[in-house]
């Protein structure tokens, strides 16, 4: 049996994502026993900054944190301040807050927390240049490789991927924490 056999994995973005900040999360998602479904509110298939291209599974609009067990935000700057902008977006990832479930980002991808309201009193990590950001909307931001804070994993680049998968297994695995609210 797989660490993550039976969880659902909710990976949230739209075009313009670091290609390699998608299917990273996403092999290591699988291989570790996860169904892996793409997110997005764009509609049929989705393209990264380098031309990485993968099928929508389902809308914003249509989802909820309900159906998942987790969620994993790529980067990407066109990505993510295309999703913090999308109200159903922000709404799906406040969810996984609320209840408690394992949320998964690195570099840009935390733009979207901040809208979230989801970040007073969390420590986090994120590309450099969303620092004041994140620190406004409450959060303390470390330059670290990986921080892991009551089941919010966060890391900065691509560089970060190894760390950044391993912890997010885990965390999956895991499951909820009381202290992931929203």
């Amino acid at each position: 049996m797989a660490l993550l056999d039976g969880k659902r994995v909710a990976f949230l973005l739209t075009d313009g994502f670091e290609d390699s900040e998608l299917t990273a999360p996403w092999e290591a998602a699988r291989n570790a026993g996860a169904e892996a479904h793409l997110v997005s509110p764009a509609s049929g298939t989705v393209t990264g900054e380098h031309g990485y291209t993968q099928a929508v599974d389902a809308s914003t609009r249509a989802t909820s944190a309900d159906d998942f067990d987790a969620l994993v935000l790529p980067g990407g700057v066109g990505n993510a301040d295309a999703l913090r902008l999308d109200a159903e977006a922000v709404r799906l990832a406040h969810e996984f807050f609320a209840q408690h479930k394992p949320v998964a980002v690195i570099c840009h991808g935390a733009w979207i927390l901040a809208d979230a309201d989801v970040l007073s009193g969390r420590t986090l990590t994120s590309y450099p240049s969303l620092k004041t950001d994140l620190v406004n909307a409450g959060a303390t931001w470390v330059d670290e490789q990986v921080v892991v804070d009551q089941g919010l994993v966060s890391s900065r680049t691509p560089d970060d991927l190894p760390a950044f998968t391993a912890r997010m297994i885990e965390e999956i695995a895991e499951g909820p924490h009381s202290g992931q609210t929203a």
